[in-house]
């Protein structure tokens, strides 16, 4: 106890219980000395990451969308390598033209529809003129094939999106089972690279009897995320084919090609895909890059189709939970 000027007695504090200030790390920074120049250079900084992130945001579809790539000319027409086809030209929900080819199996236009067809989704890059020799494959397995050009590619009006591509893909798919009177059941999907993601989401919103994706990827974000390792681009990415969200809602067969030598999307993202699928699916690995894989492993995925064909059960189609997708 000690004396107080008005005669009472105070408690004297006991050593080392004084209040003793918090001071964080960043309490420490703010109460640093700051100079003109260091709030320049943290200004500067500030405005280059801005311009940065803005410039990302406008060059973002110019990353994605590869129209003009390696033309977007269309370089030869079924004709003349030998196929039978009709040319299709479909308006979207939001009116805008794209144009694309059907093709019949075995030059088979004015007979009955074989037990499938098929809707080809390509990837980001060329149009419809560059998957011949691929649907060439469709056509040997007995497959009518329908493939689009989506907006902004081949002869395609209008300026790509991802939500501009799932329009297409419903336009081509309400064609193949209104006018063409193919039914859902028979009706697969087939994308590669890019239109993997357009298979995957038409496929939550419409029934079909199976889904073949090959070079499939998780979802956008995930690629440019690895790839600009230091941006958050999770965050700011707006087109983002999230396969991997949307492939549980899937209500058919699935068949994945992929190949352990693809050098843009590793195995790693067929085998998440895998994963997450709630209907019977199977992984098939092929060997050969990204764009090669296919042609480099044709006769393992001439077997893997027919196979994947010859299981589809027709009970395996279900009309979608409303609101899915």
């Amino acid at each position: 106890m000690t004396p107080a000027a008005d005669g009472t007695c105070r408690r004297r504090p006991r050593a080392g219980t004084q209040k003793r200030s918090r001071m964080t790390p960043l309490t420490t920074l703010f109460l640093l000395p700051v100079t003109t120049d260091d709030l320049f250079l943290l200004l500067r900084t500030l405005a280059l990451l801005a311009l940065l992130l803005a410039f990302l945001r406008w060059y973002e579809p110019r990353m994605v969308f590869y129209p003009n790539y390696p033309t977007r000319r269309i370089e030869r027409t079924p004709e003349e390598v030998g196929l039978a086809y009709e040319e299709v030209e479909l308006a979207t929900e939001d009116g805008t033209r794209i144009t694309g080819w059907f093709l019949a199996a075995g030059c088979r236009i004015e007979q009955p529809p074989p037990p499938y067809s098929l809707l080809f989704f390509h990837g980001n890059a060329g149009n419809v003129s560059h998957c011949l020799d691929k649907c060439r494959v469709f056509l040997d397995l007995g497959l009518d094939v329908l493939l689009i050009d989506y907006r902004g590619y081949g002869r395609s009006d209008g300026r790509p999106s991802e939500n501009g591509t799932y329009q297409d893909a419903r336009a081509a798919y309400d064609y193949l089972t209104g006018p063409c009177g193919v039914d859902a059941c028979r009706v697969l999907l087939y994308g590669e690279s890019l239109g993997t993601g357009i298979a995957v989401d038409l496929a939550t919103r419409v029934p079909v009897g199976g889904v073949v994706l090959e070079a499939a990827f998780t979802s956008l974000a995930d690629v440019g995320q690895r790839i600009f390792w230091f941006l958050p681009v999770r965050r700011l990415i707006r087109n983002r084919y999230d396969s991997l969200r949307k492939i549980a809602n899937v209500n058919a067969p699935l068949l994945l090609l992929h190949s352990r030598d693809d050098e843009y999307f590793s195995i790693r993202h067929a085998r998440r895909l895998l994963g997450a699928a709630r209907t019977p699916a199977r992984l098939v690995e092929l060997r050969g890059k990204h764009a090669s894989a296919f042609h480099d492993s044709e006769a393992v995925c001439r077997e893997a189709l027919q196979q994947f064909i010859a299981g589809l059960p027709d009970a395996s189609v279900r009309q979608p939970d409303a609101g899915q997708g």
